[in-house]
C-alpha cells in the first residue's frame, strides 16, 4: 500500500512525516467529512523516542491519537508483517495499551491508539494540543496504572488511555482537569 519503507531517524523527521501524511489525508479524503473540526489542523506534539519506537500525540481535525513510528528497518518489516488493522499491545508506566497497525502513503507503517474521535468538543487548536500533550504525559505516570491484580483492566482488555482520567479522578487529590493540565492536588479544592 504505502511506498515508504524507511524508519524515522529523529524527532523532527517524525513530526514532518506525520504532519505531511495526515495533511494529505485531510486534503484528499477528509476535507468534506462532517466530523472535521475546522478549528483544528494537523500537528504532531511531544515526539520522543521510546523503547517501542517514536511516540507522539497527533492532532488532526477529526481525531487525536497516540502514534508510534518505527525506528529501524527491522521494526518496519515487523509492523508490516502484523498487517493493517492488527492490534499490538505496548506497556508504559501507566499500563498496557492497544495500538492499531496501519500504513499510509508517504509515511509507511505506524501504530495508533485513539484518544478522541471525533474532536468536535475542542474550541481551539491550542486546547486540542494541550489535551494531546497531557494524555501523552499520562502514559508515563505510574500512579495511573491498574493495581497488581488488574494489569489488563477490569474487563480483561488492555487499559485504555481514555480511562486514565476516570481512574485519576477516583484517587484522592487528582481531578480530570488536574490530570490533563498536570496540576495534581491543586485543582481539587477549586473544582469541588
Amino acid at each position: 500500500m504505502a511506498e515508504d519503507t524507511t524508519a524515522a531517524t529523529n524527532a523532527e523527521d517524525v513530526a514532518i512525516r506525520l504532519e505531511a501524511a495526515f495533511a494529505k489525508v485531510l486534503a484528499e479524503r477528509m476535507h468534506d467529512v462532517p466530523i472535521v473540526n475546522k478549528a483544528l489542523h494537523v500537528e504532531a506534539a511531544g515526539v520522543r523516542a521510546v523503547e517501542q519506537g517514536w511516540l507522539c500525540a497527533l492532532v488532526t481535525p477529526w481525531s487525536i491519537n497516540l502514534m508510534l513510528l518505527p525506528r529501524s528497518p527491522d521494526d518496519v518489516a515487523a509492523w508490516r508483517a502484523l498487517g493493517a488493522g492488527a492490534t499490538a499491545t505496548h506497556g508504559f508506566p501507566a499500563g498496557r495499551f492497544g495500538f492499531i497497525t496501519g500504513e499510509e502513503a508517504g509515511l509507511g507503517a505506524y501504530q495508533m491508539c485513539s484518544l478522541f474521535s471525533p474532536v468536535l468538543e475542542f474550541d481551539s487548536h491550542t486546547a486540542a494540543v494541550l489535551t494531546a500533550r497531557a494524555a501523552l504525559e499520562a502514559l508515563f505516570d505510574a500512579a495511573l496504572a491498574p493495581g497488581d491484580g488488574d494489569k489488563q483492566g477490569t474487563s480483561g482488555e488492555p487499559s485504555s488511555i481514555a480511562t486514565a482520567p476516570a481512574r485519576a479522578k477516583s484517587q484522592p487529590g487528582v481531578t480530570r482537569r488536574g490530570l490533563l493540565l498536570g496540576l495534581g492536588d491543586q485543582t481539587r479544592t477549586r473544582e469541588q
